[in-house]
């Protein structure tokens, strides 16, 4: 990993660094991304060479973030229109943009923190399942479909439940109310009442939360 935090500096003199200081494999890291430059020279450098190297960017300004180097590095990599109205080819590849809690999911003691809304470890549960951000409407258990996985999150009364655990337990019940899916299954739940003969049948791989989450 190549650390890199100057936003000033010209895409060119990143470019010639990455060619003296990594190889085509490589991960950069930017944690003061700015305008995205460090993004430019890592798309560029691989267009150039067939290269694989990917990059971290990490800017603390919502607004910068999202208008300005997620913005740059769009249009970097899928082209765009220059200030000439010339057309500009794009470089190619592509990013996940994702935003960081402000406060932790777990407390001191690992437990998911009672105020975290269902929507908040969706995005978790997502990510540490997939490796991409979540683009889901999060007012589902079943999150999505990933690779041929359906993945399922029962989490803060999602199914409407009003006993103590919330319909946050995988039971008979609660397995025949999800939204179906025809194919193997991940379901995050608190704790889970089916054998595994059942699991094997239905398909289910079960993981406990929040044990099954902690990084």
């Amino acid at each position: 990993m190549l650390p890199i935090s100057r936003d000033t500096t010209p895409t060119r003199l990143i470019q010639r660094i990455l060619q003296i200081a990594t190889d085509k494999d490589s991960l950069i890291l930017d944690s003061f991304a700015g305008s995205g430059t460090t993004a430019h020279a890592v798309l560029k450098q691989n267009a150039e060479d067939g290269g694989n190297r990917r990059f971290i960017l990490v800017e603390m300004d919502a607004n910068i973030a999202q208008n300005v180097t997620a913005e740059r590095v769009r249009r970097v990599a899928q082209g765009y229109t220059n200030a000439k109205g010339q057309a500009v080819e794009g470089l190619g590849g592509g990013f996940q943009f994702c935003r960081l809690s402000t406060e932790p999911l777990f407390d001191a003691n690992g437990q998911i923190r009672s105020d975290v809304s269902f929507a908040q470890l969706a995005e978790f549960v997502w990510f540490a399942e997939t490796g991409t951000g979540y683009t889901g409407q999060a007012d589902s258990p079943l999150l999505g479909v990933h690779e041929g996985r359906a993945i399922y999150l029962l989490y803060n009364g999602i199914l409407k439940d009003k006993s103590v655990a919330g319909g946050n337990v995988l039971t008979g019940a609660v397995l025949d109310v999800l939204p179906p899916f025809a194919g193997p299954k991940v379901i995050y739940a608190a704790a889970c009442r089916l054998g595994g003969a059942r699991l094997a049948r239905e398909g289910i791989t079960f993981k406990q939360t929040p044990y099954a989450l902690q990084v």
